[in-house]
């Protein structure tokens, strides 16, 4: 069984004991979340699609841990001008094991 559920403004399509990178979310490691935001859940030919999300589906998840992910490097630069600005950005992430999916 699959579900594809809506975190930090993105969609993710997630299966049972997958782990996956989402945007940060403020819980402690090791806790439980449940994910109310499930737009479509599916098992073979059995899929059931929301409007905009299916009414009493939810999408269990442990915390794994907290980091920062790879620096994605910014150049801003006029030619001709002497100008150039370099900067940084290493981007906030949970990661977390899929549970259980209830449809």
């Amino acid at each position: 069984m699959y579900a594809v559920i809506e975190t930090g403004g993105k969609q993710h399509r997630v299966v049972e004991g997958e782990l996956i990178k989402v945007e940060k979310i403020e819980a402690e490691t090791g806790s439980t979340i449940d994910f109310d935001r499930v737009l479509m859940v599916g098992e073979g030919e059995s899929i059931k699609v929301g409007t905009p999300v299916v009414d009493g589906a939810k999408v269990s998840a442990e915390v794994v841990q907290h980091g920062r992910g790879d620096k994605v490097t910014i150049v801003k630069f006029k030619r001709r001008k002497h100008h150039m600005k370099r900067q940084g950005h290493r981007q906030w992430f949970t990661e977390i094991k899929i549970t259980a999916i209830n449809g």
